[in-house]
């Protein structure tokens, strides 16, 4: 079981937890990017910079997930993919996307698009702040720990 993260978007507070966990139990972490990113020097954590464009880290993750594996991503379209192939999707503020709610993450992400374009709603989400990496580190934890039992 391996964790990808798709790191165009995502905190470097994240990222130091996900390091710190892949020191730890040495499970293979992989972060995919269109920029350049630095990562620790350890075997388990690889970056992986691919060509710039629409959606090109969130395709490379799909093709590259297998079941079972955990994927790190604000995007619910990426998130609903990797679901669909047997993987885990969690944000980074610690949400868990499952087969039960990414129906409904999918119709309020595409409602609040349909208001964003027609101008009805600006700005974008709060800073992430210490609850939501509390709330991630425990989403992290639960998945290590069903990674280690299986």
């Amino acid at each position: 079981m391996r964790i990808w993260v798709d790191a165009d978007a995502c905190p470097q507070a994240i990222r130091e937890i996900l390091f710190r966990a892949a020191r730890r139990t040495g499970v293979e972490t992989t972060l995919l990017a269109n920029h350049a990113l630095s990562v620790p020097p350890a075997p388990n954590i690889r970056f992986r910079q691919v060509p710039r464009g629409f959606d090109v880290a969130d395709d490379a993750i799909v093709e590259a997930v297998d079941a079972g594996d955990l994927v790190v991503t604000q995007d619910i379209p990426l998130a609903a993919a990797v679901i669909e192939r047997g993987a885990e999707a969690v944000s980074p503020r610690g949400e868990a996307f499952t087969r039960d709610n990414i129906r409904g993450r999918l119709a309020m992400r595409d409602f609040m698009a349909t208001l964003r374009d027609a101008g009805q709603v600006t700005g974008g989400p709060a800073a992430l702040g210490a609850a939501d990496k509390q709330r991630f580190a425990g989403c992290l934890d639960r998945w290590l720990a069903r990674a280690a039992r299986a």
